[in-house]
């Protein structure tokens, strides 16, 4: 059980497998008031660096699941560096269907509302892990403008215009759901560069390594695509961002 090796391979060298910056992760902790104790559950909690920074500097104790068994092993070292490791585990496992044994104050799904087949699944999924007064999270892409054709919509890896909302017209399907929107943080394009360029430097060195894989061509091929197609399509129209919110 795991994620395409692809993805284990493009994404190997990141703490943070979103567009989101530590500077960006560090301002939702603190905008959330979390307090020491309080329980936290990720859902696709790839290689731990939410957790574990908040384990760090507000005392939270949780849990994290990923299908990625190499990001869950980054994970598990990440919080053994942080001296964290008392306060926070990490599952290899499906994160589709996972409920908490014991209610959490923070339920989050940053970047893999896939997991719920979607963000209105998600958020359900997660509410069963709420307590009465906790937050849940969702970590989403938006446009940051519509398209103009389906075209570029594809090219930001997207199937289509309608995978997506604008950012009023996701804030307001939050309303839609029974959920006041509490607190977000947006990704900017530094933190789309940040997630997506690492790749690139990622991949070569990959390919240095093995120029023998079964993937090596498919590697080839995306290190020879990507920073165009990137800079054209997913820097200037899709935003990203993690939504706080409360059920009404």
């Amino acid at each position: 059980m795991d994620i395409p090796r692809i993805f284990n391979i493009t994404e190997s060298a990141h703490r943070i497998h979103n567009p989101i910056t530590p500077e960006k992760l560090a301002t939702l902790g603190a905008a959330l008031r979390l307090e020491a104790g309080e329980r936290v559950l990720d859902l696709g909690s790839g290689s731990g660096e939410m957790l574990c920074t908040w384990a760090r500097d507000h005392g939270v104790v949780g849990t994290g699941v990923d299908l990625s068994r190499l990001f869950t092993e980054q994970a598990r070292r990440r919080a053994e560096e942080l001296g964290v490791a008392g306060r926070v585990s990490f599952i290899h496992g499906d994160a589709a269907g996972h409920v908490s044994d014991e209610k959490v104050g923070v339920a989050a799904c940053l970047g893999a509302t896939w997991i719920g087949g979607g963000v209105a699944g998600t958020i359900a999924l997660l509410a069963r892990s709420l307590r009465s007064g906790g937050i849940i999270l969702i970590g989403e892409p938006y446009w940051r403008q519509l398209p103009p054709s389906e075209e570029v919509a594809r090219g930001c890896l997207a199937g289509s215009i309608a995978d997506f909302l604008t950012l009023p017209d996701l804030l307001a399907s939050f309303g839609g759901l029974g959920y006041d929107v509490v607190e977000m943080v947006l990704a900017d394009q530094d933190g789309w560069d940040r997630y997506e360029a690492a790749k690139w430097l990622t991949m070569r060195r990959w390919l240095e390594a093995n120029p023998g894989d079964e993937l090596a061509s498919e590697v080839r091929a995306l290190l020879h695509s990507e920073p165009a197609r990137y800079a054209a399509h997913t820097r200037e129209y899709l935003g990203w961002g993690v939504f706080a919110l409360m059920p009404r």
